[in-house]
């Protein structure tokens, strides 16, 4: 898949997330607050009516997640529209599979249990990049930021939960696969809290990154709980704790109901969360190849999986690297010359002002002529084959760049001699006619001189003066000026 077309889907996706949360309803505070009141609801049948029963475990129960995922996808506009979109996906999926689990403990007629494993593991990817998004300054969806994620989900919960299943069924009884399973949740539970816990401490306090970090450690908590007395034995269908879950959903949704609490710092986050997962792959198929009766077989495909997207993560990486150094290398080159623009050149004048150093200003004395008389098309030709000139004879470490117009800028460190060896030899290329299509035409140069020789000159300072000496050069025809403080001018 071509970068490009990650990028259309991403904005399509994009696009349908704002759709989405552009739905708004006259009642949605109630929907919004409705599904904490309904969790105080179920607590207090079941402090009423202990035990499981159809109406509070099956009905009001799942009602709370599916009202949160409802509130999640009309958050209000100021978030990220993808983060309410996914969140809002993250929390229908748990509702999903807890729908179907609690229907299968009540009711004869049984869903396939894979149906809640895959609403159940799909939550977690998705919380993920949901909270990624809720905790960072995003605006914009990037295109490989779900690569990223999908990476990140798939490597470090599936491999880890590959390294530990052998230790894990010793204390656990079933298949491979449901052991499997049920490693990678609780692993899936830490992971989300470890990337929550780095994003809330790198950003800046406020109710929302509270909200989201509270939502996640009880979620959490409730999970490794259920996941421990399930273990043992010590779990009954129905307990109050598993309320627990609802609490922790509706406190992360709410969070996205208030401003703040940002960081920027997904995309360092997704670099190193990458190679992370790839030196988990490798150790794994390390492990693999050393102990071939440690890892069951199809965990090893998700760990191939993963290092195929970390190496193609990798090439599009290089590819966008590439092109931004492109872009800014294009923005700081003149496009006719190929030589340096003024903005790199002024860039450049600031290290000048700190070292010894000339900085030579040149205007070209017979251009204006040659454009009246040929044309804009021969002054470019014209110019080109300056820069061309210019180039060969300017010394290494030094710097030429076109400034405007047929003006010039040189950046000669060094002692004051070698800025007038480059001021003579620059005039020295144009001693000699240019061919153009044209005709054949002769121009010259008139060049301002200053030495940096005071600490405290500024940028401004070192171009006024280049630019009076130029000038002075240019109206007495003295082809090179020196500027000197104590006489404003004076002629080499």
């Amino acid at each position: 898949m071509s970068e490009s077309t990650l990028s259309g889907r991403a904005t399509h996706i994009y696009d349908f997330s704002v759709a989405i949360s552009s739905i708004r309803t006259r009642t949605y505070p109630t929907f919004r607050f409705g599904a904490f009141l309904f969790l105080v609801i179920h607590l207090g049948i079941r402090l009423i009516v202990p035990g499981p029963s159809v109406l509070p475990d099956l009905v009001i129960f799942n009602l709370v997640a599916l009202l949160a995922a409802f509130n999640a996808f009309t958050a209000p506009g100021f978030n990220d529209h993808l983060a309410n979109l996914c969140m809002g996906i993250a929390c229908g999926l748990w509702a999903i599979g807890s729908t179907i689990s609690t229907s299968n403990s009540f009711f004869t007629f049984q869903i396939p249990s894979n149906a809640v494993d895959i609403c159940y593991s799909l939550f977690y990817p998705v919380l993920l990049f949901a909270l990624i998004r809720t905790l960072t300054a995003r605006r914009k969806i990037q295109a490989l930021e779900i690569f990223d994620t999908l990476i990140m989900a798939l490597g470090i919960t599936s491999i880890s939960a590959g390294l530990l299943i052998k230790p894990a069924m010793v204390h656990f009884s079933g298949s491979p696969e449901s052991v499997f399973l049920s490693i990678v949740y609780p692993i899936g539970d830490i992971a989300i809290l470890a990337i929550t816990l780095t994003l809330v401490g790198l950003a800046r306090k406020s109710v929302r990154s509270v909200l989201a970090l509270s939502g996640i450690l009880i979620f959490t908590a409730t999970d490794l709980l259920f996941l421990y007395l399930s273990a043992t034995s010590g779990y009954s269908f129905g307990s109050l704790t598993d309320d627990g879950w609802l609490l922790g959903i509706i406190l992360i949704v709410e969070s996205l109901y208030h401003h703040g609490g940002e960081s920027d710092f997904s995309e360092r986050f997704s670099a190193v969360a990458l190679v992370l997962a790839i030196l988990v792959s490798s150790a794994a198929l390390l492990v693999s190849s050393l102990f071939p009766n440690y890892v069951p077989h199809f965990v090893l495909i998700p760990i191939f999986i993963t290092i195929l997207l970390g190496f193609l993560r990798m090439q599009f990486a290089i590819r966008q690297a590439k092109a931004t150094n492109e872009e800014r290398e294009l923005a700081r080159t003149d496009e006719l010359t190929g030589l340096p623009n003024r903005r790199r050149f002024i860039t450049e004048l600031e290290l000048l002002r700190r070292k010894e150093g000339t900085l030579l200003l040149l205007d070209l004395d017979g251009f204006k002529g040659v454009n009246d008389s040929y044309g804009h098309g021969a002054g470019d030709q014209l110019l080109k084959q300056i820069a061309i000139r210019f180039s060969r004879v300017l010394p290494h470490a030094s710097l030429i760049a076109r400034l405007g117009g047929d003006e010039f800028g040189v950046i000669v460190f060094g002692p004051p001699e070698a800025g007038l060896e480059v001021a003579q030899s620059l005039r020295s290329t144009l001693s000699y006619p240019f061919v153009l299509p044209q005709a054949t035409v002769e121009v010259d140069a008139s060049i301002g001189r200053v030495i940096n020789d005071e600490a405290d000159t500024t940028t401004q300072d070192l171009l006024r003066r280049a630019d009076i000496a130029m000038y002075q050069a240019k109206r007495e025809r003295l082809g090179i000026q020196l500027w000197r403080p104590e006489t404003n001018v004076l002629a080499e």
